[in-house]
């Protein structure tokens, strides 16, 4: 919980860029060119849109996804055939976190669709694909009740998926790895925190180069499904790289 808020609390503003650029690439020129329009049109509070939906999102994701972890890893001994005690490879402890991100993204998919639809509604209004946005949390969470009922906060739910299993399996690998490299032949458990923030960093670094198209492809059908139907994952990915090319994922 404490790291999903700390994550929040410092990437907020580079997340909210990324989903505006992810969602409307033809609006913005870069990472520099979306913070200097966005400050101008909306102020600084405009790169903490979605804030609270995003700790909420954030602290569930990490409880969860750290608690299945050990959950996971007593599955993967069984599979193995290995007692508890003993320390499972970096590849195993890869496949132990991909398994508890399944259980992670059926908390992360309600709360992300609404913090991305508060990040991107300045543009959706600016675009014209609606005409009043909502501004608040509550009001977000009213209009997907009205249109689509409970199941219109699972829209994205199978990219999500496609994005938090494969992604996972690369965070806990990179980390995992990136710590079996500072220990160098001591035990894991004795690393200070400068390597554990290191490690974590390489973990992320591999986890979004695996799946940023994934996560580009879910950030426009979350958002752009609430101008109307908005079709699913194939669909969206291979319209993207019709009109847009490859390179816009």
């Amino acid at each position: 919980a404490l790291g999903g808020t700390a994550c929040v609390v410092t990437g907020q503003p580079f997340d909210t860029a990324k989903v505006k650029m992810q969602t409307f690439p033809e609006m913005y020129k870069g990472i520099v060119d979306c913070f200097m329009k966005t400050y101008k049109q909306v102020g600084f509070r405009g790169f903490y849109k979605g804030t609270t939906p995003a700790l909420v999102a954030n602290i569930a994701e990490n409880s969860v996804l750290f608690m299945c972890y050990g959950f996971c890893q007593q599955i993967v001994r069984r599979i193995v055939g290995v007692d508890r005690k003993t320390k499972l490879s970096d590849l195993q402890n890869a496949a132990a976190g991909s398994f508890a991100s399944a259980f992670a993204t059926l908390v992360l998919c309600p709360t992300e669709l609404v913090k991305c639809r508060l990040q991107a509604m300045h543009e959706m209004q600016l675009s014209g694909k609606i005409i009043q946005g909502h501004n608040t949390v509550w009001s977000v969470v009213k209009g997907v009740l009205q249109k689509d009922g409970p199941l219109g906060f699972y829209r994205g739910l199978s990219s999500t998926l496609l994005r938090e299993v494969p992604g996972y399996f690369f965070f806990f690998g990179g980390y995992e790895l990136s710590r079996t490299f500072f220990a160098s032949g001591r035990s894991k458990d004795e690393l200070g925190p400068i390597p554990l923030l290191l490690s974590g960093g390489f973990g992320g670094s591999c986890l979004w180069i695996a799946v940023y198209p994934v996560d580009c492809v879910k950030s426009r059908i979350q958002v752009l499904s609430m101008a109307g139907k908005q079709t699913g994952f194939m669909g969206t990915f291979v319209t993207v790289v019709r009109t847009e090319g490859e390179y816009a994922l």
